[in-house]
């Protein structure tokens, strides 16, 4: 399965000279952990909640002082619509990160999630079950 299948297509954006506290109501009203940093067209940036925790809330700096461009992951680990889901999980698994920006032609086209990975890789609850059974069995009766 390639990226594109799965990403999110209506990311919410943000300019980095945004304010923090302007950035956490935005990330509330839509219910969303993180936003794709925007600047003339081009990704220069993710803010997660991770990001506001640590460099924001921890620190206490002021979330109406403090702007995106001061917390924000820079250097931003990106996937193409083209790659391979399992390319995709290991790159994100390696890198340690859990949102994955897609990018085409140097735009922003879509955002893939861990959460949206495992939701397409899991397995039902009765294929889980199975496979529970089948591994406490002792096969070797049938070899």
């Amino acid at each position: 399965m390639k990226i594109k299948e799965l990403m999110i297509k209506n990311i919410v954006t943000v300019p980095s000279n945004l304010q923090v506290h302007k950035a956490v109501k935005l990330m509330n009203r839509n219910k969303i952990g993180c936003l794709v940093v925007v600047d003339d067209n081009q990704t220069t940036g993710i803010l997660t909640k991770r990001d506001i925790l640590e460099k924001v809330v921890e620190k206490r700096k002021d979330p109406q002082k403090a702007k995106i461009s001061e917390i924000m992951t820079e250097n931003v680990i990106v996937g193409i619509p083209d790659m391979e889901l399992a390319d995709a999980a290991n790159l994100m698994f390696e890198k340690k990160v859990k949102k994955l920006p897609v990018v085409d032609d140097g735009q922003l086209v879509g955002l893939v999630t861990l959460t949206d990975i495992a939701r397409v890789t899991s397995v039902n609850r009765e294929t889980a079950q199975l496979l529970e059974k089948l591994s406490k069995m002792n096969l070797t009766k049938f070899l």
